[in-house]
């Protein structure tokens, strides 16, 4: 359980930090902003280990009850699942805006390029459903 609340507690603070950094103007570079991520992932693994020790611990007590151990498991993996969409659709994001602003600049430039710009836009809005088919695996193997 402390694993857990440690994991929800480092992508709070990072949340948090990089809310507070936007506000004020970050100013700072590019090594100090890899650190706080660097750290607060640390802070994450940290805690999925110590949920990971737990429940193998709550295991090794409990000796014949293996159902109990794929339901205390469970809750990793949703969190597994979270993390598998939550990053792909970032990715895809961070992708179709990169790729969407350069189509709209080659489109205004030459009109009949629109076609082509919805091909690379789609392949973009890909790494998103790739994301989605992953987290629904995760969930026919838990469920």
């Amino acid at each position: 359980m402390f694993g857990l609340v440690l994991s929800i507690s480092a992508v709070t603070m990072t949340i948090f930090a990089g809310a507070v950094m936007h506000r004020r103007g970050f100013l700072g570079s590019r090594r100090s902003l890899a650190c706080i991520l660097a750290a607060s992932f640390l802070i994450l693994l940290t805690g999925a280990a110590l949920s990971l020790s737990s429940a193998g611990a709550a295991v090794a007590a409990e000796g014949a009850g293996a159902e109990k151990a794929d339901t205390s498991n469970n809750g990793l993996g949703y969190i597994g699942m979270a993390l598998v969409t939550g990053l792909a659709c970032i990715g895809a994001g961070i992708a179709v805006g990169s790729v969407g602003s350069a189509a709209l600049g080659l489109v205004g430039e030459q009109p009949g390029a629109i076609g082509t710009t919805l091909i690379y836009v789609g392949l973009a809005e890909g790494i998103a459903i790739y994301g989605i088919v992953i987290s629904i695996l995760i969930l026919n193997k838990l469920g």
